[in-house]
């Protein structure tokens, strides 16, 4: 499916300091679905005439970013009316409490994540050093569970082992007379230092890994996201789309969702076993 999608809008460059990475021109992905994040973290604002969502806060110092890109494409950072995340580490959601504060959003988490939004870090998996300003949570999310504003309808999928609240965001958009599935993959990487065998810390990772990837092979998708603007070739499909103005739209990709679901599981594949093998006597 194809559709016409409007230029990258032009958005001065602002260096972040800190883990946030540079800016990046905010830009339509499809309908009422943009990209406002940094060149690395991706924060999506979908638009609505009652008010606006926002997935994902970066780091504090990305919300400035944010906020940039959203005045960018016309928007008010004040008119976000919910505030949402992939899930709770800290490069997406240590930004939460700035910008509740800015936009007197409401929160909306995973349960699973929502204790460490609320405690500003506590309670992570592996990264238990790791801080942030805390956050107040407004309403605890179960899997399946909807977020409805202005006509809009997301379904949050629970799709945990990166952590355990990690979420994946689905809803359909409309575009130019067609409708679209769009998905926002929360996160399947296994990060440097998980242990998937014999973890007192998370004994349930690797039946929870293993779970979310039957969600999310069970997921229509035609507009392919995440948390990470690299999960999605995100610079490339934003330069290809300047490039082409009112041409094919590269962010509708289905295929490109399917392999890099299958990539993900064949790594959780290969380090379960290789984790297995390394635990018997």
């Amino acid at each position: 499916m194809l559709t016409a999608l409007a230029p990258v809008l032009a958005l001065t460059v602002l260096v972040a300091p800190g883990p946030s990475g540079e800016s990046f021109p905010a830009h339509r992905v499809i309908g009422n679905v943009y990209y406002v994040g940094s060149n690395d973290l991706a924060s999506y604002l979908i638009t609505t005439p009652e008010g606006h969502i926002l997935i994902n806060s970066g780091f504090e110092e990305t919300v400035p970013l944010i906020r940039a890109g959203v005045e960018s494409l016309g928007f008010k950072l004040r008119d976000i009316k919910v505030l949402l995340a992939s899930h709770a580490h800290s490069d997406h959601v240590a930004g939460h409490a700035l910008a509740r504060e800015l936009t007197r959003a409401k929160v909306y988490v995973m349960d699973g994540d929502d204790a460490v939004i609320a405690s500003g870090g506590e309670g992570q998996y592996l990264y238990t050093q790791s801080r942030w300003k805390p956050c107040p949570v407004d309403r605890v999310l179960k899997d399946g569970d909807e977020v409805k504003l202005g006509g809009v309808t997301l379904v949050a999928r629970q799709t945990p082992g990166h952590t355990r609240g990690c979420t994946t965001w689905t809803w359909r958009v409309a575009d130019a007379g067609k409708t679209y599935d769009v998905v926002v993959i929360g996160s399947p990487n296994i990060n440097p230092g998980y242990r998937l065998v014999g973890n007192k810390d998370y004994p349930e990772i690797a039946d929870d890994f293993a779970k979310t990837f039957r969600i999310l092979k069970g997921l229509p998708c035609d507009v392919f996201l995440g948390a990470h603007g690299g999960y999605y070739g995100m610079i490339e499909k934003a330069e290809r789309a300047n490039k082409t103005g009112a041409g094919a739209n590269p962010f509708i990709d289905p295929e490109g969702y399917r392999a890099y679901v299958d990539l993900k599981e064949k790594a959780f594949v290969t380090s379960l076993a290789a984790q297995r093998a390394q635990s018997q006597p």
